[in-house]
């Protein structure tokens, strides 16, 4: 039977799976890589929170391409909403946050790490990655999935689904790893302009929903065609799907919001104490300065003082 056929419950959510060859491959080449980079880590520069982080992420990436959430998702809006999430948000979060670029710096050498370096210095490289330009591709690409054709040809071909999964994915990597700024990057920025990108962020994510919630049926035809007599209307589940975008997207967004301001106190913590070291610095410059000031007149000649000290 097809999952059209197959009321969604509790007891078909955790049986329901299906094989993804693409995912597949790709989670385990993703994740023997990373564990090899991992091992090959010199200094301390990864920890075992990184691997987790990364492990829960590879993790999520076959809950979003093998679970219920595939099997469902051209079958019910608020499922492919709920992937959509899991895409662009949360499998790219888990996985900057293993610092993936940190372990492939530490682990492939001297000439390597220069290479690396060059790239990441290169001006097309600090364009793509720069936080306008991820924040701006992150907040676009909903609105462009869903209110255009793009959404009902991701639903009729596998091919366009596997590409538009795909490309979230490494929006949704960009993103991170330009705002969390964990990993190498060819530029920092404070974390400040993070929280007001992110302020920014959640008012246009909320703004979709409340057009998806309001506006007319998406791929209405194709749902009609689908013949599932069964869970909510079309309407019902469009309205729960842009819930899921509005709401659970916020409720991801204020987590994210709390990592960058743990984040930014970190940073603020270091320049302090950069700030206090040079403040030290310059005090214990200027008491030297006042020391040797403070002799006797002729301590302060060279010729005189040699004289004395002859004498």
């Amino acid at each position: 039977m097809t999952a059209a056929t197959v009321p969604l419950t509790w007891s078909t959510a955790l049986t329901s799976w299906q094989w993804n060859t693409g995912a597949a491959m790709f989670v385990l080449a993703v994740g023997f890589g990373y564990g090899r980079m991992y091992r090959k880590a010199e200094g301390g520069t990864l920890t075992r929170a990184n691997a987790w982080y990364f492990g829960g992420g590879v993790a999520l990436l076959v809950i979003a391409t093998m679970s219920m959430v595939s099997v469902y998702a051209s079958v019910l809006f608020w499922v492919r909403a709920l992937q959509v999430l899991l895409l662009l948000m949360v499998v790219p979060f888990f996985l900057a946050m293993g610092r993936p670029v940190t372990a492939l710096r530490a682990s492939v050498g001297p000439r390597g790490r220069d290479r690396l370096d060059a790239v990441l210095a290169a001006p097309a490289t600090r364009l793509l990655v720069h936080p306008a330009t991820t924040s701006v591709a992150m907040l676009a690409t909903p609105w462009l999935f869903y209110l255009t054709p793009w959404y009902v040809a991701a639903l009729r071909y596998e091919a366009v689904m596997v590409a538009t999964g795909a490309l979230m994915l490494v929006i949704g990597f960009g993103y991170f790893y330009a705002r969390l700024q964990t990993d190498p990057v060819p530029r920092r920025y404070t974390q400040l302009i993070s929280l007001v990108i992110s302020i920014v962020e959640s008012l246009g994510d909320g703004v979709l929903g409340i057009v998806l919630w309001l506006g007319p049926l998406i791929a209405a035809d194709y749902y009609g065609r689908l013949g599932r007599h069964w869970g909510p209307s079309m309407r019902v589940d469009q309205s729960i799907g842009a819930g899921v975008l509005w709401l659970v997207g916020d409720v991801l967004g204020l987590f994210f919001v709390m990592v960058l301001m743990r984040f930014f106190s970190a940073d603020e913590e270091r320049h302090a104490t950069v700030v206090d070291a040079e403040l030290d610095r310059a005090g214990a410059d200027d008491r030297e300065g006042t020391s040797a000031a403070s002799g006797l007149w002729w301590e302060n000649d060279p010729q005189l003082r040699d004289r004395m000290r002859r004498s």
